[in-house]
């Protein structure tokens, strides 16, 4: 379905485009907690960002597009050193890791590499687009894949692409998911472990091709999307990956990032564990589904899903304000939980909808 509103050289979609009715947000909750329908069945109309909501955005941007910019560097510094053979397929999940996987492109391509940049989609539960994958397997082979996506919550997607993948001899028992921020040590590489507000994780299809998050087949054939024609107006996409690419532009020169250690990785996923089990024991929460960690995953629950209160590290952090602004347009508690949360500065619980 050809690129989305990005640059046809930066991403290829392997979607297809399909006509869905949207379901309004609580019927759709209610749906999904009923156990009537699975998430990747329905979707929701998606809004225009408010006016406030893209100052926000544009003050996330500002201050850390800098920050985003070196992190790119990094990963692809390492992505460079760790993959020597003569191709790179950068496989990114729609749609969260589209933007990093665009970026990470470009700065490959100024390496001198050559690498070409697929969006496919994977659901949580029931697995990677094995149809779409199987066709970049065909042009690249396995051993140049890196999956890409913009972060981690408590690991759903790693956990995926391993169940998904699990006996295939043609990929690593690890699987290699490249993310920016990797709060609860799942990914394969990150940039840091710090919960952060990456600009991009705050708004949704007009920062990532005007495409809605993938929607399950009804037959065996490629995942599909929604195209967001009706948001051209407020599509930034384009500007996005320009802002940080002219900050990548003036970076002295950085050090690669390096796959987490095994201590690392053990103290990241244990902290990460005991913060979401905290939170699903005092909520009395039995499906886990319904905690979301992490400042991007906190917002989009916001912005998808019926909240029943966000919990904060700090009402006084700006990487929060977003979240504040929405929760008190949408009437919704937000409380300071301080060092509670672990290594996340934000967690969004789902209401329970009966």
């Amino acid at each position: 379905m050809g690129s989305g509103s990005y640059h046809p050289e930066d991403v290829q979609f392997l979607l297809r485009p399909m006509q869905i009715t949207p379901t309004d947000v609580q019927e759709k909750e209610r749906l999904i907690q009923s156990g009537q329908r699975h998430y990747s069945e329905m979707i929701s109309m998606e809004q225009a960002p408010s006016e406030a909501h893209k100052a926000l955005y544009a003050q996330a941007l500002e201050q850390n597009s800098a920050r985003m910019a070196t992190d790119v560097q990094k990963l692809a510094l390492a992505l460079n050193t760790l993959y020597t053979g003569p191709s790179i397929a950068l496989v990114s999940f729609v749609r969260a890791g589209l933007p990093l996987g665009v970026l990470l492109r470009r700065t490959l391509v100024d390496f001198g590499r050559e690498v070409r940049h697929y969006g496919i989609s994977i659901v949580r539960d029931r697995g990677i687009d094995t149809m779409a994958l199987e066709a970049i397997i065909q042009a690249h082979g396995a051993e140049n894949i890196v999956f890409v996506d913009g972060w981690t919550g408590k690991g759903a997607i790693s956990g995926e692409i391993r169940r998904s993948l699990a006996g295939d001899s043609r990929f690593p028992a690890d699987p290699r998911l490249v993310v920016l921020a990797d709060p609860c040590g799942k990914a394969w590489l990150a940039a840091s472990a710090e919960d952060w507000i990456i600009p991009s994780g705050i708004l949704g299809a007009t920062v990532s091709g005007l495409v809605s998050r993938s929607i399950w087949p009804a037959d065996d054939g490629l995942h599909g999307c929604v195209v967001y024609d009706h948001l051209q107006d407020h599509d930034v996409t384009r500007d996005f990956i320009e802002t940080i690419e002219h900050q990548r532009s003036k970076l002295p020169p950085q050090v690669g990032a390096l796959p987490w250690t095994t201590v690392q990785r053990q103290r990241l996923q244990t902290d990460a564990l005991t913060v979401v089990d905290g939170l699903a024991k005092r909520f009395g929460i039995n499906n886990l589904n319904r905690v979301k960690p992490g400042i991007a995953e906190a917002t989009r629950a916001v912005l998808r899903r019926v909240p029943e209160r966000v919990l904060v590290r700090s009402l006084d952090d700006h990487d929060v304000q977003l979240l504040k602004h929405l929760t008190d347009h949408a009437g919704v508690i937000i409380e300071e939980a301080g060092s509670a949360l672990g290594p996340y500065r934000a967690v969004t619980i789902i209401q329970k909808v009966s």
